[in-house]
């Protein structure tokens, strides 16, 4: 009979475990988000000390999507 009881008992624990998994998992994604969020808003405040290498970086990129778009296609 205590067989038959422990069988309920896991099945809860396990749901336990699975909810707690989920939210963990939630939880580190929000925490990424924040830590991303962080980053970006870092590295902005840095660049615009520095307007020309935004400028730079910027035509570099164009000149090299157009030379990609010059080349024929083999």
């Amino acid at each position: 009979m205590s067989g038959y009881l422990d069988k309920p008992q896991s099945h809860e624990s396990s749901d336990a475990k699975a909810r707690r998994k989920l939210i963990d998992q939630r939880r580190m994604e929000y925490r990424r988000a924040i830590e991303s969020y962080a980053e970006q808003r870092q590295l902005q405040h840095e660049l615009v000390d520095f307007p020309e290498l935004i400028a730079a970086n910027y035509l570099a990129g164009k000149q090299a999507l157009a030379q990609q778009t010059a080349q024929p296609a083999c």
